[in-house]
């Protein structure tokens, strides 16, 4: 299942600066090719490459996840799964990171 929406406005701040500024570029990890459900979750907080990199990681140890990316310019992170993924567990994993799950993008 894929859900898109429009870009939100994003908060300031990050781990990285005050400004928020880091490096930039979608951070994406592939776990293993296969065919899977893909599901779209904005994700608050991220604002650089090092968020991206953290929501992305802790997503990617989730049981079932093939691949996660994450982008922080629109706060969208995709993840493609074996079978589809219980919200709270994904909420945790970003949590962990050190983010708020909003939810699935409408």
């Amino acid at each position: 299942m894929t859900a898109e929406t429009e870009p939100t406005t994003q908060s300031t701040g990050s781990c990285c600066s005050p400004s928020g500024s880091c490096h930039g570029g979608a951070a994406d990890v592939q776990i293993e090719p296969t065919d899977s459900v893909t599901t779209v979750y904005e994700v608050k907080g991220m604002t650089c490459g090092h968020c991206e990199g953290a929501v992305s990681e802790e997503i990617s140890a989730l049981g079932g996840v093939t691949s996660v990316e994450a982008v922080a310019a629109t706060g969208r992170v995709t993840v493609s799964s074996k079978a589809p993924l219980a919200e709270d567990a994904v909420r945790a994993a970003v949590d962990e990171a050190g983010y708020e799950l909003v939810g699935r993008a409408a």
